[in-house]
């Protein structure tokens, strides 16, 4: 089995056509050609995955965020960016990296069904496949109300977080959520437009959380590591599904930073 070959596999389950403008998922790096026995799964390729990929003779790493967004004028070791892309070429990896196109078709779904929401329809509408809308985040009611505050735990057992962060009254009955994985900055409004009680994301500051309890919206944030970690569960379960004969690395899942 080649890169080439489960790319094809995996542009099925998340057409590339649905990625964002600017996002940049894809092949990133390495030969289409390469035989692909061992594979190694993360959210992001830091540095420590990369070494940790090619210290495992992997073949194939496949992430959720790609590792190259902005263009590069060079590639060097002088570079934090440069030196992974020169341990990928030069162990014989490849990388390829599934971002908003496995946000608009997959992610959103897998989320909402830990959560416990029904979902009625994307928080930002991408595209419309067979009177499906797909997009990024979702919007729904919860299968059963919750405080705010028990909204809030309940996330951070599920998704096994050090902690989560919630703006709002604690004591606030929640029904109607708006859930987007990742990053959520500027989705407020939207969530606020479609009549939802909280927003569940990431990555919302200081003035974005009070300013949305001002307009009537809770904000939880479970950070942007918090939800979207799953991806490594998801894609190794899908990968021995698809290929036994593939080995699967996963990432751990460890928070990217510390609290105390």
């Amino acid at each position: 089995m080649t890169v080439r070959e489960i790319i094809k596999e995996l542009e099925i389950l998340a057409p590339p056509g649905l990625a964002m403008s600017w996002d940049n998922s894809g092949l990133l790096a390495g030969h289409p050609e390469t035989e692909v026995r061992k594979v190694y799964i993360s959210l992001d390729a830091t540095g420590a995955a990369v070494d940790l990929a090619a210290r495992e003779g992997c073949d194939l790493i496949l992430t959720h965020h790609p590792l190259i967004f902005s263009p590069l004028k060079s590639v060097t070791d002088e570079d934090f960016i440069g030196r992974r892309i020169l341990t990928i070429i030069e162990n014989h990896m490849a990388l390829y990296a599934m971002h908003t196109n496995f946000d608009c078709v997959v992610m959103g779904e897998i989320v909402a069904d830990k959560v416990g929401q029904k979902v009625q329809r994307p928080l930002e509408t991408v595209a419309e496949e067979d009177g499906k809308m797909l997009g990024i985040g979702t919007i729904g009611p919860l299968k059963e109300k919750l405080l705010l505050e028990e909204l809030a735990c309940r996330i951070k057992e599920i998704f096994d977080l050090p902690q989560v962060r919630f703006f709002g009254d604690q004591d606030r009955e929640i029904e109607i959520a708006a859930v987007c994985p990742g990053s959520g900055k500027g989705m407020a409004d939207a969530a606020l437009q479609a009549g939802c009680d909280v927003l569940i994301t990431g990555d919302i500051d200081h003035h974005e959380g009070i300013d949305s309890v001002e307009k009537g919206l809770c904000v939880i944030d479970a950070g942007h590591h918090g939800l979207e970690h799953i991806f490594v569960d998801y894609m190794a379960e899908w990968m021995r599904a698809k290929h036994p004969e593939i080995t699967v690395i996963r990432d751990s899942n460890h928070s990217p930073f510390y609290a105390v």
